[in-house]
């Protein structure tokens, strides 16, 4: 009876082998095919042959090192600025308040539910009226500061707004899984300041929700493209639209580089956030 029953495991683990590779076999065809295909199309041309000139092209093409450089630096302000938002808030609320737990979820998931297009339409809207009505006062500088076309901090505060969701869910879940409240008091019971417990208790126990959410912003901030093209900006994602019509080749070449060098960034961002810390 035991002999049988020891079979029917190692056929049971040898069956959910099989299907665990069959899934890994799909996946990689579904998302390597096309991305293959792309590079072939980027290498290949009919009447010229194999050539890696969109590639090389990249180096000297008029705004790519700009725009890639700029929507870099709205990632990580956006990073920064959405973590210093919602971390502190969330703690506060688990440890204070923990009944304004519902608003606070309805409140962070509700950019989900507001359509782009109507998200800057209405940024648009305030940004014109403001400028009418802030134009007698100090403020109206700060307003023109913001949509400094070097760094629209404008885009960064529109895309703080989209990535919460996404940012919340991945911090309520790390936060989950650990006793708040009772790291927190143990801390403060010895003798810890906030900011000791908040980077030294806190923040290390939550480094895979905060690399998560930092690569969704990351992804958020290098593919957006209707909020700020239709605010007039030019970051990565507006300039390979622009050399679409005229370059295809360069402007599929560059997708497929912005691809990899978001796995890159992935890469980056968990071995930082992963690494155990040494005792």
């Amino acid at each position: 009876m035991a002999a049988v029953t020891g079979l029917e495991k190692v056929r049971s683990t040898q069956q959910g082998g099989r299907w665990r590779w069959s899934v890994f076999v799909l996946a990689a065809l579904y998302f390597l095919v096309p991305l293959g295909a792309s590079l072939w199309y980027t290498v290949y041309n009919a009447g010229t042959g194999f050539s890696l000139a969109p590639y090389a092209e990249l180096l000297t093409a008029e705004g790519f090192a700009q725009s890639l450089l700029l929507s870099l630096s709205l990632a990580v302000a956006t990073i920064v600025l959405v973590l210093l938002l919602t971390l502190p808030a969330m703690l506060a609320v688990r440890l204070a308040a923990p009944r304004l737990r519902p608003v606070m979820e309805v409140l962070c998931t509700l950019p989900l539910v507001v359509p782009p297009i109507t998200f800057v339409v209405g940024i648009g809207k305030s940004l014109a009226v403001g400028g009418e009505v802030l134009a007698p006062t100090p403020f109206w500088a700060t307003l023109i500061a913001i949509q400094n076309p070097g760094f629209p901090m404008v885009l960064v505060l529109a895309y703080v707004v989209l990535v919460l969701p996404f940012v919340y869910r991945s911090l309520d879940a790390g936060l989950r899984t650990m006793d708040v409240r009772t790291l927190v008091e143990a801390a403060r019971n010895l003798g810890a300041s906030w900011p000791y417990v908040m980077f030294r208790v806190i923040i290390p126990n939550l480094r895979s929700a905060i690399a998560s959410a930092s690569f969704l912003t990351l992804a958020l901030v290098l593919g957006e493209f209707t909020v700020a093209r239709l605010l007039g900006y030019q970051p990565f994602a507006v300039w390979i639209v622009t050399i679409s019509g005229s370059r295809g080749q360069m402007s599929v070449a560059v997708s497929i580089l912005s691809l990899l060098l978001i796995w890159l960034l992935l890469l980056v961002v968990s071995s930082v956030f992963g690494k155990e810390k040494k005792q």
